[in-house]
């Protein structure tokens, strides 16, 4: 059943609601009318760069938690009610969970628990989103992968999300509870973390740029500019846009039954493809600024993910709308804008 595009007054709970998911997600529902909570852990740092634009919303709510702590789950989820709630909290970064592979278990998979302990407990009438990943397929050998494809988790993170993923199908079979999750393979934007290859790559490109503008020529690595060093840039993934895919998690939670879903844009594309467009975008040529540093590889990698998305293209009607191209060339003028607003 295809979901409605009419104003709402649902209010919504979003864990991870500072995060680039998370940001896109509340002007999403916003935008339909909702209430928004959004959750937010205590920090002596400024954590609000990419919601301050409806930070003052009349709608939006912060509200101060943490999903590894259940007894606060259960006090948040019991007095706000919410008619949805999205968890897209966690500890995302492959690499960095195989350093922390405690703290990724406690965020990944504990957090969802205490989640769904809560919906159970004070708010069985709420219905839940997990936000699963491409990285559940880790080592499969079945191309493109589906709903149904084998799930050989690689890495720390994805072990930890794949427990997630089971307890929602759990708590829909044994409480039936509503709780859907989004199989996402990789989804970029301008609001992508630092740490990740992808704005690595364009605020890399947006610098050459900038140097470009005030010098005469190209820069020469070693000389003018210092070299990008990257890892597996063979690896393939299937990568879309951040807002195509919260319009896919929305669209889950409209349906009559839940139900899981993969999200992307059927397409895989390797690392070096995306470099290479990232370059040309400035007219210049990757190999000339990458260097292979071992040092960025995994212990285990996964090699290719490739999404078919075939189901929800069928019932949720949901088909991504930015092109590959158009993703990074986003990518690297927001970077290249950011680089401008601090040379001013």
């Amino acid at each position: 059943m295809k979901a409605t595009q009419e104003k709402t007054d649902k209010t919504a709970f979003i864990t991870g609601v500072t995060g680039q998911d998370g940001s896109y997600l509340s002007e999403f529902l916003l935008d339909k009318g909702y209430k928004v909570y959004g959750l937010i852990r205590r920090s002596s740092v400024d954590t609000t760069e990419r919601i301050r634009d409806f930070m003052h919303h009349p709608k939006f709510e912060l509200v101060e938690g943490d999903i590894t702590d259940a007894s606060c789950m259960n006090r948040l989820i019991s007095g706000i009610q919410p008619d949805e709630v999205y968890n897209l909290a966690a500890m995302s970064h492959v690499g960095v969970s195989f350093d922390q592979p405690i703290t990724t278990c406690q965020i990944d998979a504990v957090g969802p628990l205490n989640i769904l302990e809560a919906i159970r407990q004070s708010s069985p009438h709420s219905r839940f989103y997990q936000a699963s990943t491409s990285e559940l397929f880790g080592d499969t050998t079945e191309a493109p992968q589906t709903e149904l494809t084998t799930m050989t988790p690689n890495s720390p993170y994805a072990v930890a999300k794949l427990y997630a993923h089971q307890l929602v199908g759990l708590y829909r079979r044994a409480y039936g509870i509503f709780a859907c999750a989004g199989i996402l393979f990789n989804h970029e934007s301008e609001r992508r973390g630092e740490a990740f290859v992808t704005r690595k790559i364009t605020k890399y490109v947006a610098s050459l740029q900038s140097w470009m503008d005030n010098n005469s020529g190209f820069p020469v690595k070693d000389v003018d500019v210092l070299p990008l060093a990257l890892g597996n840039i063979e690896a393939k993934r299937d990568w879309s846009h951040a807002l195509d895919m919260v319009r896919g998690m929305w669209l889950m939670m409209q349906t009559d039954e839940p139900s899981d879903y993969v999200l992307g844009s059927g397409t895989a594309h390797t690392v070096r493809e995306f470099l290479e467009i990232a370059f040309r975008t400035v007219g210049l040529d990757y190999k000339d600024y990458v260097i292979i540093d071992p040092k960025f590889y995994r212990p285990v990698d996964v090699n290719l993910l490739h999404a078919d998305a075939t189901r929800a293209k069928e019932v949720l009607g949901w088909e991504p709308t930015i092109g590959f191209g158009e993703m990074i060339d986003r990518m690297v003028q927001s970077d290249y804008g950011s680089v401008i607003e601090c040379r001013a």
